[in-house]
């Protein structure tokens, strides 16, 4: 397929408009890396990094590839002063960032000549990031893993509102882990996309190996929002998922959901992988993903799967 009027290939300098999304303890170098050098783009995930672990990221995602990579930050991250520091340091040339106000730092990073990417939930929030100076944004549908918009909009309303809303390119996230799923998402007016959990199933992925087995044996239903009252986030259920959610059931105070949280808990699900006790955040996707594989083989995989949506859209099998 011809890409050469991709707005998204275009800007990030990469062969295929497929971006690995920069999870909390999955996405450090060797992923990253391994994604940018496939042709996607690769992300360090800095939510889970403290500045001295990013900069080792940053440092190793450099010898590992030529390639673009860049970097998603959490703007809510209590040191995130010092990221941006680091990020503009080490020379990362791509921002992607969430779980905030965009103007905070969309200026200050392009003055530096980075490219800067946010996520949303909402038309709304697309505007305000496109207002602030974004070059894109990722529209983030309610079947993604990990944190989440409160409008539980899913991808199929939220790809297509955003596309209307916006001038600047659009990257559909959130239920997309085979190339039928990039079609679609173009078709509503995506020019790209963000993969998250087929990448956790991955073998560059930094996530615990019971973790991976437990992705690729979900279920639709098997996933579901949950902690609303603090920062809504999709969890796999289990033990600890069955606690929030009885709490949040009898109408548990934000100090007792807070107490029942406690520190560390995704680090023991996903990183250390302690499946009853921890935090396990992913997305409804998990349903169609069967298997662990290499990132290049899911990135051809993927792209394989789209250029044969594009040439038999309804020959599925």
């Amino acid at each position: 397929m011809d890409l050469s009027n991709n707005r998204i290939v275009s800007l990030f300098g990469i062969e295929y408009p497929i971006i690995q999304a920069g999870m909390i303890w999955a996405s450090g170098w060797r992923l990253a890396s391994a994604v940018s050098n496939a042709g996607g783009l690769g992300l360090l995930g800095a939510g889970s990094m403290y500045p001295d672990v990013l900069i080792h990221h940053i440092r190793k995602c450099k010898e590992a590839t030529d390639k673009p990579f860049g970097v998603n930050v959490p703007l809510l991250y209590p040191d995130i002063e010092k990221l941006m520091q680091i990020i503009i340091e080490e020379g990362v040339k791509i921002v992607f960032t969430s779980a905030g106000n965009p103007k905070t730092w969309t200026a200050v990073l392009k003055e530096k000549g980075i490219t800067v990417v946010h996520v949303v939930s909402s038309s709304k929030f697309a505007q305000k990031a496109e207002a602030a100076g974004c070059d894109a944004v990722v529209a983030e549908g309610f079947e993604a893993g990990g944190h989440n918009g409160r409008e539980e909009t899913t991808s199929f309303v939220l790809v297509p509102a955003v596309a209307s809303a916006v001038k600047i390119p659009v990257i559909a996230a959130g239920g997309i882990a085979t190339g039928r799923q990039i079609f679609a998402a173009m078709v509503l007016g995506a020019e790209g996309v963000q993969v998250g959990t087929r990448f956790v199933a991955s073998e560059e992925a930094s996530s615990h190996p019971d973790f991976k087995k437990a992705v690729i044996n979900t279920a639709e239903g098997d996933t579901m929002l949950s902690m609303k009252k603090l920062v809504p986030v999709r969890l796999m259920k289990n033990k600890f998922f069955q606690e929030i959610f009885e709490a949040e059931q009898r109408g548990a105070s934000d100090e007792e959901l807070k107490t029942l949280l406690g520190r560390a808990r995704a680090k023991k699900g996903m990183f250390e992988g302690d499946l009853q006790e921890g935090e396990l955040e992913i997305g409804q996707v998990s349903a169609l993903v069967k298997d662990i594989l290499p990132a290049k083989e899911i990135i051809r995989n993927l792209w394989r799967g789209f250029e044969d949506a594009v040439r038999t859209p309804f020959n599925y099998q």
